[in-house]
């Protein structure tokens, strides 16, 4: 599309294998977080997200469930200067691939 560029993006499987102080950020709806999330993640709705709820500083790797969302919130963290990069695939491809996906109780959870 005119106009629009393109956001930077990682694989499940790198945003698992992060970097010391990057931040996984989820920012799907409280119930899909707590069916199943991905270790170590945290958790912020994308209609709750703003600049001052990620660290500065770090590489901030979005997820949601597809990627849609998580594209979202990677172009507003970009638009205001934090290094943002989107999960292609989202969760549902995290899961495919075989990665760790939790509940809060450390039980094995699920995608939704």
């Amino acid at each position: 599309m005119f106009g629009r560029t393109t956001l930077p993006e990682t694989t499940p499987a790198d945003a698992h294998a992060r970097a010391e102080g990057d931040v996984l950020l989820d920012v799907r709806e409280i119930d899909e977080w707590a069916a199943g999330h991905a270790p170590g993640a945290t958790h912020v709705p994308l209609s709750r997200l703003t600049p001052d709820v990620v660290p500065s500083g770090t590489t901030v790797l979005c997820v949601c469930r597809s990627g849609g969302r998580s594209g979202k919130a990677t172009e507003a963290l970009r638009e205001v200067g934090i290094d943002a990069v989107n999960v292609a695939g989202g969760m549902n491809t995290w899961a495919a691939a075989g990665l760790p996906v939790v509940r809060a109780d450390g039980q094995p959870g699920t995608v939704i």
